[in-house]
């Protein structure tokens, strides 16, 4: 009984000096932020992660953040540690969160734009030391007890952070300004609705996203390459999957109707010929490793495998990191 007490004292000033460390947050790298949350997140050794179903708000509508956000991603975090785990974020490399991380089954995030006044929003499916969370919380003066139509929360001034956590659930929400941001999306009228058919073609896959309002992003893209054209696409759809050589993405892009949707093969497959895998450029391998397959006005890409350095290109391509 001594021995366990002492060991439980170790654990309780491992969980202090955790806390008491205030995360520093990148503005510029949204998920810089959205990983120093789980870091003051782990203060108890339990390992327990609980089993997330294939059918994770697959009949979902709405995902529980705010509407307004340019990126909602969907992350099955066992399976994909090897993509989390490649990032280039500091937060990501420390021991602690990386314990965090076995703790969480399934994450959604969305990343929003500097005009908003908000950085991200984060909800996450796991066992968390909700306990001794909220007790530290209480005797750090960094931190402050808020309360909403939602719940209480607590709301970090240094970090511009609020979060909220169960022994289940855990919430965040950062700012880039000091008003305090609710954590915890309830309402469907504020929620982000879930594009028509992108729960069926997440299905299986352990990180996905969707892009609003992407056809900047997808014009810059190719610009970039030297292919001028501007591209009306309305979503787009990323599935990525570690390999055992790499990693493999799957894009979609939702276009207007099927004549916009033809053209945009039409205009790949003559690029192909001048452009294919192994022309030393992303774009090659991103783009043009595989036919495009159209499906009324929807166009599927399968990525070539990318190695390390490639997935960082696909990840500063579309979501600036």
């Amino acid at each position: 009984m001594v021995s366990k007490n002492i060991k439980e004292l170790k654990i309780l000033q491992v969980f202090l000096k955790a806390l008491f460390r205030v995360p520093r947050f990148k503005l510029f790298i949204s998920f810089s932020a959205f990983f120093a949350f789980m870091f003051i997140l782990l203060f108890v050794t339990c390992k327990t992660t609980p089993v997330i179903p294939q059918s994770f708000m697959q009949e979902e509508k709405f995902v529980p953040l705010e509407k307004g956000a340019s990126v909602y991603l969907f992350a099955d975090v066992t399976k994909a540690r090897p993509v989390l785990d490649l990032l280039p974020i500091a937060e990501l490399k420390d021991e602690q969160t990386s314990q965090l991380l076995d703790k969480t089954g399934m994450a959604v995030a969305a990343l929003f734009p500097e005009s908003s006044g908000k950085r991200f929003q984060l909800a996450a499916w796991g066992n968390y030391p909700s306990f001794g969370a909220g007790f530290g919380f209480t005797f750090n003066k960094n931190w402050k007890s808020m309360r909403s139509s939602s719940g209480s929360y607590w709301y970090s001034a240094a970090g511009k952070l609020s979060i909220a956590l169960t022994s289940k659930q855990a919430f965040a929400a950062a700012s880039l300004n000091n008003t305090p941001l609710e954590p915890r999306t309830t309402s469907s009228d504020l929620q982000a609705e879930i594009p028509e058919g992108f729960n069926a073609f997440r299905a299986g896959s352990p990180l996905s996203c969707w892009l609003i309002d992407p056809d900047k992003t997808i014009t810059r893209v190719f610009q970039n390459a030297g292919i001028p054209v501007q591209i009306p696409v309305q979503q787009l759809f990323i599935n990525i999957f570690p390999l055992e050589s790499g990693y493999e993405a799957v894009l979609r892009f939702q276009l207007e109707n099927q004549q916009y949707a033809r053209g945009m093969a039409a205009m790949l497959n003559v690029a192909r010929v001048f452009m294919s895998e192994d022309s030393g450029l992303i774009f090659g391998t991103l783009l043009f490793a595989n036919t495009p397959v159209q499906k009324d006005n929807s166009l599927e890409i399968k990525t070539g495998v990318l190695n390390d350095k490639e997935m960082l290109e696909v990840f500063s391509m579309f979501f600036g990191i």
